[in-house]
């Protein structure tokens, strides 16, 4: 019993002996005013009144317990997190084995029939994933998953997901799946697979370290763009032993403002105005001042010889 059911129970109690003094009261009030004797008469007077005091008193007590007797029992008993666990018994339950049962309808069916089913219901672990296993621990055959659910987030404090769904409208980043276990051991290899469509996007295998026996959770980070719009399944594996699945939907368009960045980097083109610095080719054109040779005109003085004058005859005295 529970602190509520108990308040309960005594609220219950102080009702019924309410009534009770309260009919033993006016009971004993009644039957004072016909007894002929003084003090026989003064006694069931008093102790009609006595009941009916002791009824009043009993109501003050149910409205005090009803209203204040929860707060007060949990000031002295902090509330246990019982409430939290009581899910265990609804998702430890071995319903996680039954989809071998739905291979049971493909006995009737024709044997070319039969060969489909069996694909999805026995699912296993990829070969190139398998040969990825660290451990030889063998897990304990009775072992159980609980199904999966799904929510964007996970509060790890209480183990309740946030926004839990079964479909999800993009954008999305973050998908965490929550489940319950019993008779794991640790060092033993654990897998997890997620498929879109049957093809599978996301995979993780590792060594189990959590306790043998609570609650886990599972969760895929990726950008946006890679949460593509389809059918999910997650499936759990214990060494290569299937234990449990899970399905969400995704819907609504990826996002795709990223590729819209790219052409912002054409700005950098802008750097190709340093060039106009090629102006300085024109000091170049100095070689322009090379009709100075023109100059070489000098040599046309030539006539000097020209000058030269004969001695003229000397007169003898």
């Amino acid at each position: 019993m529970d602190i509520k059911a108990g308040i309960n129970a005594a609220i219950f109690l102080a009702v019924l002996g309410l009534l009770i003094s309260l009919f033993l009261g006016v009971r004993s009030l009644q039957d004072g005013r016909r007894v002929v004797y003084f003090r026989l008469r003064q006694q069931r007077i008093s102790y009609g009144w006595r009941m009916i005091g002791f009824a009043l008193g009993l109501v003050i007590f149910v409205v005090l317990l009803g209203r204040f007797g929860e707060p007060v029992v949990y000031s002295f008993y902090s509330p246990s997190a019982t409430p939290s666990l009581t899910p265990t018994i609804t998702l430890t339950p071995t319903v996680t084995l039954t989809p071998t049962i739905t291979l049971t309808p493909t006995i009737t069916n024709t044997p070319s029939v039969t060969d489909t089913p069996t694909l999805t219901a026995t699912p296993s672990i990829p070969l190139e994933i398998a040969a990825r296993f660290e451990s030889t621990l063998q897990p304990d055959p009775a072992v159980v998953f609980s199904p999966l659910v799904f929510g964007r987030s996970l509060d790890v404090t209480t183990y309740q997901l946030v926004e839990s769904a079964e479909v999800f409208q993009n954008p999305i980043r973050r998908i965490v799946g929550l489940f319950s276990f019993d008779k794991m051991a640790t060092g033993v290899q654990w897998t997890t697979l997620w498929y879109r469509d049957g093809q599978l996007v996301f995979d993780e295998t590792g060594l189990w370290k959590d306790t043998t026996g609570g609650y886990g959770y599972i969760e895929r980070v990726a950008a946006p763009g890679e949460w593509q719009p389809g059918n999910y399944e997650v499936q759990i594996f214990v060494g290569l032993e299937w234990v449990t699945v899970g399905h969400f939907v995704v819907e609504g368009i990826v996002p795709t403002s990223t590729p819209t960045r790219a052409p912002t980097a054409t700005k950098t083109s802008t750097l190709t105005l340093a060039p106009s610095i090629s102006p300085t080719a024109s000091a170049t054109h100095s070689p322009s001042s090379t009709p100075a040779p023109t100059s070489t005109h000098a040599p046309t003085r030539t006539p000097r010889p020209t000058d030269t004058a004969w001695p003229s005859p000397t007169p003898t005295p």
